[in-house]
C-alpha cells in the first residue's frame, strides 16, 4: 500500500522509488444521486507546463480530444463517460525518461463535463482520489482522496508531477475552480 497524502503535502518520487520512470495516474470518483436529469461526465487533463506554470504550445494540453503529447511522454488512456465502477475511472500514462525538458510540471485536472448546462458541480461528487503506481511493479506508489472540500466547483487541479533538481515530486494540490474546462485552461495561459 501507498502513502496517503494530504491536500498541499508534496512527497519525492523518482529520489526515493529508485528506478521508477514510468507512472499511471489512477483518478476515480463517485457521483451522488440527484435528480437532475443527467449523466455525470467527469474529464481527467494533464497540462505540461513550462516553469511559469504556462503551457507553451497546444499540443502540451493532454485531454479527451488530445490523447499524447508530441514527445510520447503523457498519454490519456481515454474517456469514460459515466465514472461507475470501482478503480480507477480514466487514467493518465507518465514516461519521465521521455518529458521534453521544456516541461517542468504536469498538472493533473478533472472537469465537469458540460457542467454548467447540466447544473452540476463537485458538490455532488464524493470518494475522489487520485494515486499513482508504477507502471513497472503495479505498486501503488501514493494516494490523495480529495475529501469534501467543494461545493460550487466544476473544475479541480488534483495534483501536479514536477521536476525539481533532476528528480521528479508530487504535490497534492486539491484546488477548485469555477467556469470548468475553459477556465483551467486559461489559468494554464491557453487561448479558449
Amino acid at each position: 500500500m501507498g502513502i496517503n497524502l494530504s491536500k498541499g503535502q508534496r512527497i519525492d518520487l523518482t529520489k526515493t522509488n529508485h528506478g521508477l520512470t514510468k507512472v499511471i495516474v489512477g483518478l476515480g470518483w463517485d457521483t451522488n444521486r440527484y435528480h437532475g436529469g443527467y449523466d455525470f461526465d467527469l474529464d481527467a487533463s494533464a497540462f505540461l507546463t513550462d516553469a511559469n506554470s504556462r503551457v507553451v504550445q497546444d499540443a502540451d494540453f493532454i485531454f479527451y480530444n488530445n490523447l499524447v503529447d508530441p514527445s510520447g511522454a503523457v498519454e490519456h488512456t481515454g474517456d469514460n463517460r459515466t465514472g461507475e465502477g470501482d478503480g480507477d475511472d480514466e487514467q493518465i500514462r507518465i514516461d519521465f525518461s521521455k518529458v521534453p525538458s521544456h516541461v517542468h510540471r504536469i498538472a493533473i485536472t478533472v472537469t465537469i463535463h458540460d457542467a454548467d448546462a447540466r447544473n452540476q458541480n463537485f458538490g455532488q461528487v464524493s470518494n475522489a482520489f487520485v494515486r499513482l503506481v508504477d507502471e513497472e511493479t503495479d505498486r501503488e506508489v501514493l494516494r490523495f482522496d480529495l475529501g469534501e472540500d467543494f461545493s460550487v466547483e466544476t473544475a479541480v487541479v488534483i495534483c501536479e508531477v514536477y521536476r525539481h533538481n533532476g528528480e521528479w515530486k508530487f504535490n497534492a494540490v486539491g484546488s477548485g475552480f469555477a467556469g470548468g474546462l475553459a477556465a483551467l485552461c486559461r489559468n494554464f495561459g491557453l487561448e479558449v
